[in-house]
This record gives C-alpha cells, structure tokens and sequence, in this order.
C-alpha cells in the first residue's frame, strides 16, 4: 500500500480534544492536498472524526473551518497550481471557499468506534490511561479487516504494553504531537521491538509532509518530553516547599518565588508552576502515576499535586484556549494570585509580591529576557554571560536558579544514561523545540 493509499481512509480517536483536533486539522489537510493531485482525483479519501461527545464534534467542526480558512491563506499559490483545471475558480477568495469545501468534504464526525473498522491508519489521541487505550484498539482491530496502523499519542505510556495487550504487534507505533500539534514543529516517535521498517518509513514521510521535526525517543515510560518535565517539575515543588519551611513562610509566597526564578532567571517562556497550569495540575499527576511504576531509583509522586487535585484546583485550558485558574488565578492571561493549600484560597499576589521579590535580589544588568532570544543570533554568547553573572551574585534568586539549572542539566544526563534518549543533543532538541526553552538543559552554563 503506497503512503497515498494509507490516507484514503483515516480515523482519529478523540478527534474533538485538544490534541485530537490538531491532529485531526494536520491530517485533513495533508489528505485533501493529496486529493487534489491529478493522480489522485478520481478516488476518495475518508477521514472519521470519532469523538464519544456530540458537542465537542460540532464544535471541532467550527474549528477546523476557521483553521483550514486561515491555512488556504497562507498557500493561495499553491492553492492556485492545485486548482488548476477549474476555470470557474477565478478569485482567491473562490479558492479559498472551494479548499475549505474539500477539507471538510473529507471529514466525517461521528461518536461511534464502528466507523474505524474500514481505516488504513488510526491516530489514537485519547487519555492518558493504558487500559482505555488497549479496549479502543483492540475492538477496532478484531473487527477491521485491514490490519490497520495505529499511531498513539500518548505522552506517557509506553508503547510496548498497548501493543502486547492490544494483540497489534509490529503495528503501532508512539508519535507524540506537542501542544497544540497545528503549532508545535516537534512529533516525538517511539517505536517497540515489533515496529516494521514500513511503518516507520510511512511515520517519517507524514511527519516530513507536516513539517515536523522528529526526535526518536526509546520506549521507556514518560520518554523524553515528560521525562524531563516531570521530573523538573518535582524539583520545583521540593525547591518551593524547602523554600517555606526554611523561611518560616505560607507556600504560596515561596511558589510565586520559585515560578518567577524558573521563568526570569533561567529565561524559559513561563515559570515552573505555571507550566504545570498550562498542562493541567490532573494531568501532571496522571502522568507521574503512569510513569512512577517504571522507575525504581525515584519516587515520582507530590503531595502537593494530592492536595491540589483533593481542593479542586486542576489548571488546565478552556476550549478557546484560556488558560483556567489552578496554582495560579488569572486575569487576561496575566498571575494575579497564588493559591494557597491551607486556607483554600487565592492569594493576591500584590500584597506579597513585592516583599517576595526583594527577598530573591536583583537580577544582574546583563539580563537576558526569554522573547529576545528567539531569533537572537548570539544568543548562547549573550545567556554565558549573564549566567556568569548571576553565579557571582550572593542572592538567594541566583542560587535558587544555579541549583535548579545543575538539576536540570542532571535530569537530562540522566535520561541519556538510562537509555531513554539515544544522545544529548536529543533531549536538547525536544527541550527547544517542543517546550520553547532558549537553551538545552545539558550544557555548561550553571556548571
């Protein structure tokens, strides 16, 4: 079966979440564009959007019409050479209309698993619970005829234990979009001792067709993303908790104190704790419970994350994209107060915020804000230097931000050494590109 005929007939599961609908967004468009070849135009392409919720099916359908609108803009050129043999089409706008008719024509939503039984490829983008997984894939492939692929989206479970207890060996593989996949460049990809050549091949060419950058993680666990993450995160709730016991402080203060060193002083695009709203306090605890069975040497477990999921405080996003409050509480986008676990409240951060940063000290002049880096050519020369000067400072931000970036650069090491990435340059790629960092966490800039 040619790479074209594997994407005559698609199901995503779970196409009406958040991953699920980008996945689903990419996958249209790359089947439509494959449509309108010359070769292509006599047969049909099928792409179920299978989703157990008919109001987030309805509302996926919006979404994908105001994306595909915003995509046809962007490549009218392209669009133009497709279209071609239509002299009907004359006006870009009546190109546009038309693609957006095509990619929708393509996508049928639906809430019943039946409709996966005739696809060539799945994309499984449902939670992240190893069970809920094998029971979907498992009915599909019993009843499908065509010995289909599978490519799971999860971030946690290792793909080996899907496959076993599935009964799809050599069929499935982990190819990770990062959120929101339509954005993201980075696709981590996963394979098990049972993957065939064909379906790696096939991963690679769809991920090239999508512009993705691909790095390949070892079946273990969490794998590189959540790997380091997780356990960054760990490191910020233990750096935040020692922070208030030794100062005799409420928590609150010392997590407004360590979110703004991990984001101001190790120039990342957002604190350590607000990363974890951003992904969702539930959904970070989830996945440490997947992955905390798996390693023997750690304890991946927070008490705090216990505390906040029993108070109700879970993050997360809205469906437009809003960040939801949870450690902390927000206002157009912006932290304007911490919760606090023991009276079960938020804290404005006005009446703490200022006595807090004096505490932490004052960034040196050679300050490097994380924007300016993006496409800052010596950027690595401008960060050695302001890391050189932060080390020299007696502050207490500085030696919170030196001890937090020796642990980053640990947990990477780590993941090389235990097999899960096959090199350095790996874990600094997925640390990049798919969580936005100016710098790698191995290297020597806090060493």
């Amino acid at each position: 079966m040619t790479y074209d005929e594997r994407l005559q007939h698609v199901s995503v599961l779970g196409a009406a979440g958040k991953m699920g609908s980008g996945i689903l967004l990419l996958t249209a468009l790359e089947m439509a564009d494959l449509s309108l070849k010359p070769e292509n135009k006599d047969k049909s392409f099928v792409l179920n959007a299978i989703d157990v919720s008919p109001a987030g099916l309805s509302g996926l359908m919006k979404y994908l019409r105001d994306q595909v609108r915003k995509a046809a803009e962007k490549k009218t050129v392209l669009l133009r050479q497709l279209y071609a043999d239509r002299d009907d089409l004359i006006e870009n706008y009546d190109i546009i209309d038309e693609y957006i008719f095509d990619v929708l024509n393509i996508v049928r939503p639906v809430t019943g698993i039946e409709a996966a039984y005739q696809s060539n490829l799945i994309f499984e983008a449902v939670s992240e619970n190893k069970d809920l997984k094998v029971k979907l894939l498992s009915a599909i492939d019993k009843n499908n005829p065509n010995q289909p692929w599978y490519f799971t989206n999860t971030s946690s479970v290792p793909i080996n234990l899907v496959e076993k207890e599935a009964g799809i060996e050599g069929r499935i593989l982990g190819f990770h979009f990062y959120n929101p996949p339509a954005i993201q460049r980075l696709v981590e990809l996963i394979l098990t001792n049972n993957t065939t050549q064909e379906v790696v091949d096939f991963a690679h060419q769809y991920a090239k067709n999508l512009r993705k950058v691909v790095v390949l993680s070892n079946d273990i666990a969490g794998f590189i993303g959540n790997g380091h993450f997780m356990r960054d995160a760990l490191h910020g709730i233990k750096e935040a908790e020692e922070l208030a016991a030794e100062n005799e402080f409420p928590l609150y203060k010392a997590i407004y104190m360590v979110n703004k060193v991990t984001q101001d002083y190790l120039v990342r695009p957002m604190g350590i704790f607000q990363l974890i709203d951003y992904v969702g306090v539930d959904v970070v605890k989830f996945i440490l419970n997947v992955m905390d069975p798996f390693v023997e040497d750690e304890d991946l477990h927070s008490d705090l994350l216990d505390k906040l999921m029993l108070q109700g405080v879970t993050g997360g996003q809205l469906s437009s994209g809003a960040q939801k409050d949870g450690i902390f509480k927000y206002k157009s986008g912006r932290i304007v107060a911490v919760w606090d676990v023991h009276k079960q409240e938020y804290m404005d951060l006005e009446i703490f915020k200022e006595d807090c940063d004096e505490m932490l000290g004052e960034l040196p002049d050679s300050q490097v804000f994380w924007k300016d880096t993006l496409r800052d050519k010596n950027k690595d020369a401008r960060l050695a230097t302001f890391f050189n000067d932060l080390k020299a400072l007696d502050a207490l931000g500085a030696a919170i931000a030196i001890d937090y970036g020796l642990r980053s650069k640990e947990i990477g090491l780590k993941l090389v050494n235990d097999q899960v990435a096959h090199t350095h340059n790996d874990v600094n790629t997925v640390m990049l590109t798919g969580f936005y960092h100016a710098y790698g966490p191995i290297n020597d800039f806090f060493d």
